[in-house]
C-alpha cells in the first residue's frame, strides 16, 4: 500500500512526459507496441551443434532465447519496470514465464512456470534452470503453485470467480496482493514467452494482460527459409534460414529509442550465443 510492493520499488525520478503517460494510457492493452523480428539461424544452429559435439550439451532455441533476454534485461534494466496504479516500479529480480505442456498430446493439461534470475547467469546457468523446471512439471500428476492457485480460484461458482478475480486485481492495484500470490502468478513477471516453434506454428503478437505486471511478450515461431540481402552494395541475395518472432511491449515505462537499442542487443545475442557463455559480472542496476 502507499506505493509499497513486495515485487518492486517505486521509481520517483522520471521524465515528466513519461510520468504522465500512465495517466493517459490506463491499461497495458492501451500501450502495446508490436514489432516483428527475424533472427538468422546460422549462428544459433552452429552453436547448438558445436556444444553438442564438443561438450555433449544439448541446447535448445528456448534456452538461447531465455539466456539472451535475461542478459539484455541485466544490461538494460528499464525493460524490467512495470506500471501499477499510474506509478512506475522497478522489479526486484528478472523473471521469465512460459507454458509447459504436461504431455505432447491434445488432451494433456498445460501449466505455466516462472523462473527467477539475478542477471549474472551464463547460458549454462539458464539451461540448468530451464531443464529442471520443465522436468518438475512434466507429467499429468505434477502440480505447481500456479496450478494450485488456479484450482483454488475456480473451485467456486462463476459469479464468485468473477468477484475473486476483481478483488485480486483491486488488491494488486493498491499493493495489497500477498507475496505468495505474486510468486505463484504467471502474470507478475518481467517477460512472458510464447514458444510456438515447439508446435511448428508461426509467431503471433500476443496481447499483454491487464492483470498483473508483465510488460513484455515474445513469441517465436517456426523457422522459414527466405531470401535475404547479404551485401547492400552488390545487392547480393542469399536464401537463409530465419527464426521469426513477434514482440509486444508496454511502451509506458521506456521510450522508443531505449526499446529499439535493447531489441538490437537482443538480436546480437540471439545470432551469436557465444556471447552468453560467460557469466555477466557487470549487471547494471536500475538507479532511481
Amino acid at each position: 500500500m502507499f506505493g509499497l510492493r513486495s515485487d518492486g520499488k517505486r521509481v520517483k525520478k522520471i521524465d515528466p512526459l513519461m510520468k504522465i503517460v500512465p495517466h493517459i494510457m490506463f491499461h497495458r492493452n492501451d500501450a502495446m507496441v508490436m514489432q516483428s523480428q527475424d533472427y538468422d539461424c546460422e549462428g544459433i544452429d552452429n552453436y547448438i551443434l558445436e556444444k553438442k559435439q564438443n561438450e555433449g550439451i544439448r541446447f535448445s532455441y528456448l534456452d538461447i532465447l531465455i539466456a539472451a533476454m535475461v542478459r539484455v534485461v541485466s544490461l538494460r534494466p528499464k525493460l524490467n519496470r512495470f506500471i501499477m496504479n499510474g506509478k512506475v516500479y522497478k522489479r526486484n529480480n528478472i523473471q521469465v514465464a512460459f507454458v509447459v505442456k504436461k504431455k505432447l498430446v491434445d488432451t494433456a493439461e498445460e501449466t505455466t512456470v516462472k523462473l527467477t534470475f539475478d542477471g549474472s547467469e551464463s547460458i549454462y546457468d539458464v539451461k540448468e534452470k530451464v531443464d529442471a523446471i520443465i522436468l518438475d512439471n512434466k507429467g499429468e500428476e505434477k502440480k505447481n503453485d500456479t496450478d494450485a492457485l488456479a484450482k483454488m480460484l475456480t473451485a467456486a461458482p462463476n459469479f464468485i470467480i468473477k468477484f475473486l478475480v476483481r478483488f485480486l486485481m483491486w488488491m494488486d492495484k493498491h499493493g495489497m496482493l500477498p507475496k505468495s500470490v505474486i510468486d505463484a502468478s504467471p502474470f507478475h513477471t518481467s517477460l512472458f514467452i510464447t514458444h510456438l516453434k515447439s508446435i511448428k506454428m508461426p509467431p503471433v503478437f500476443h496481447h499483454i494482460y491487464n492483470f498483473g505486471t508483465t510488460g513484455l511478450f515474445i513469441s517465436i515461431g517456426q523457422e522459414k527459409y527466405e531470401p535475404v540481402v547479404r551485401n547492400r552494395e552488390t545487392k547480393e541475395i542469399e536464401v537463409r534460414k530465419m527464426l521469426k518472432a513477434g514482440l509486444v511491449v508496454d511502451e509506458r515505462f521506456t521510450d522508443g529509442l531505449y526499446n529499439s537499442l535493447s531489441m538490437r542487443l537482443f538480436k546480437e545475442f540471439m545470432e551469436d550465443p557465444h556471447k552468453l557463455d560467460q557469466r555477466n559480472e557487470n549487471v547494471v542496476k536500475d538507479l532511481d
